[in-house]
Order: C-alpha cells, then sequence, then structure tokens
C-alpha cells in the first residue's frame, strides 16, 4: 500500500489519540533480561495533510506516569538519577516527515526527554480505518524505533564487573495507537 493510498483511507483533518485504547511501551535490558514498562498518561494528534508526505503527529508524555510494576523501581526512575521529573515533567515527539522505503513507512522527528531534543524515526504500521461503536472513526497505528538513552544524558548506571553493567544502553519503543476522527 503506497503513502498516498494510506492518507486517502485516513482522508484529510486530525485525528486524535485515544490514550484509553492506545499504550506507549519500552524495554531496556536488566541484568540478562529485559524489563518492561510503559507510560500512563500520555496525548496527541496525527494530522494528515493533502500531500501524505507533508502529514504530521505529536505527541506529549507524562514522565511521572512511568510504569514498571514496580513501585520502588518507578521512584528510582522519577528522580534524577534516571529521568528527572520533577524538572522535566513531559517527554515530546514531534515529526517533520513521513516516508516510504519500498513497503515500510518511516515517522521521522524529534524525541524531547530532559530538555534533550534529538531527532528518531519510527518504523510505521498501519492497520486500517473503521467505525466505532461510539459513531466515531478510528485508525490504528503501530510504531516503534530503539533509542540509546544515553543520547538524552540518562547515564544513571550500576557496575557489575569488567564491562557489564545492571543497565543496557538501548532503549526499544513501541507504541499502539488507536486515533479518532476529530
Amino acid at each position: 500500500m503506497s503513502l498516498a493510498t494510506v492518507a486517502q483511507d485516513l482522508t484529510t483533518g486530525t485525528w486524535n489519540i485515544d490514550p484509553a485504547h492506545s499504550e506507549v511501551t519500552f524495554s531496556i535490558r536488566h541484568l540478562m533480561t529485559k524489563v518492561r514498562g510503559s507510560f500512563t498518561e500520555f496525548s496527541g494528534a496525527v494530522v494528515i495533510a493533502e500531500d501524505p508526505a507533508a502529514s504530521t503527529a505529536t505527541a506529549e508524555i507524562k514522565m511521572d506516569s512511568v510504569d514498571t510494576r514496580n513501585a520502588d523501581r518507578d521512584a528510582h526512575i522519577r528522580t534524577s538519577d534516571v529521568l528527572d521529573v520533577e524538572n522535566h515533567p513531559v517527554m515530546t515527539f514531534a515529526t517533520k516527515g513521513v516516508r516510504a522505503e519500498g513497503s515500510d513507512y518511516f515517522l521521522d522527528g524529534d524525541l524531547t526527554i530532559k530538555g534533550v531534543a534529538k531527532p528518531v524515526s519510527l518504523e510505521l504500521e498501519f492497520h486500517g480505518i473503521g467505525q466505532d461503536p461510539w459513531g466515531g472513526t478510528r485508525a490504528g497505528f503501530s510504531a516503534s524505533t530503539t533509542i540509546n538513552r544515553k543520547d538524552w544524558g540518562i547515564e544513571f548506571n550500576v557496575p557489575l564487573g569488567g564491562d557489564k553493567a545492571l543497565l543496557g544502553d538501548k532503549v526499544d519503543i513501541q507504541l499502539e495507537v488507536q486515533a479518532v476522527r476529530a
């Protein structure tokens, strides 16, 4: 499916992210396995333009809503050691463009964490549109990327001897988004 076909299916205009039916999740290596978590409070919108490549997406994630299913760990993640939620309460994403590479689609934009904005590319998958039981029109998307947390100044770690450390540097980010036509 081409980018133009996807945009035609979506129709131009604003599609608001439905946080009750969407997820912002992440995983990071901790010792020998991965710890998974999510951010439970976020908002955003997708604006489909006449020129599909000019479409935009924005999101704001409340950093204090981090949830790794461990209250002590979540409390530490909120401190200045990691996310510094007191001084940087939100993480944001704003697109710079949408592009196709063969049959793959990418959402390019700036991710801002702890006041540091860096470019990222999210691999994007469009799942289609449909009517919901409440009279709205919904679109479904998945997106993912991997970042290096140190690029955003998140340096905390505990050395474990040799070249081993408590945490990995790579953070996998996954988004499952339902957006409702405004």
